[in-house]
């Protein structure tokens, strides 16, 4: 059976790409003191959301490559938002190097990403995805309770 993909593997990137600059153009809106101290409903704060989504993307990419399920470690410890955005930024290359390292047809080859997931490398890249959504939606509804317009988040550039 002849089969036809929905997008190539650079569309993916491009595709997840445009999610980090949306994350990261709505990290930047945040006043410096709401970024670590604003919640609503005990929802953490923005920083620790971005915090939690630097500790999955690269190193669960770089799992993926090596083929290593060493477990899920949160403990960054990034205390203003200049440093927030140069990790962000340092972490993007390092997602496109380490996400071209994957040969398309090993996507759907099972990995056990972190120790706990096992699932196809689609299936976890497209979590890496999903989780960033997730929170930045959270940061969107921080940001409107702030009185600060988010970005639009169909502007995705890359």
């Amino acid at each position: 059976m002849e089969t036809t993909a929905i997008l190539t593997k650079e569309e993916f990137l491009k595709h997840w790409l445009g999610h980090r600059d949306l994350t990261r153009r709505t990290l930047e809106k945040f006043p410096e003191k709401e970024l670590f101290e604003f919640s609503i409903g005990g929802m953490r704060p923005f920083s620790e959301l971005i915090m939690e989504l630097l500790s999955i993307a690269e190193p669960g990419l770089r799992g993926t490559v090596e083929r290593n399920d060493k477990p899920y470690s949160h403990k960054l410890a990034l205390n203003s938002k200049a440093e927030l955005l140069a990790r962000w930024d340092a972490d993007t290359p390092k997602i496109i190097e380490l996400f071209n390292q994957i040969p398309e047809e090993d996507f759907h080859l099972e990995h056990n990403l972190f120790g706990e997931y096992k699932y196809p490398i689609y299936s976890n890249l497209l979590y890496f995805i999903d989780n960033e959504i997730h929170h930045r939606g959270q940061g969107f509804v921080y940001l409107r309770a702030l009185g600060i317009e988010p970005p639009f988040f169909w502007e995705r550039t890359k």
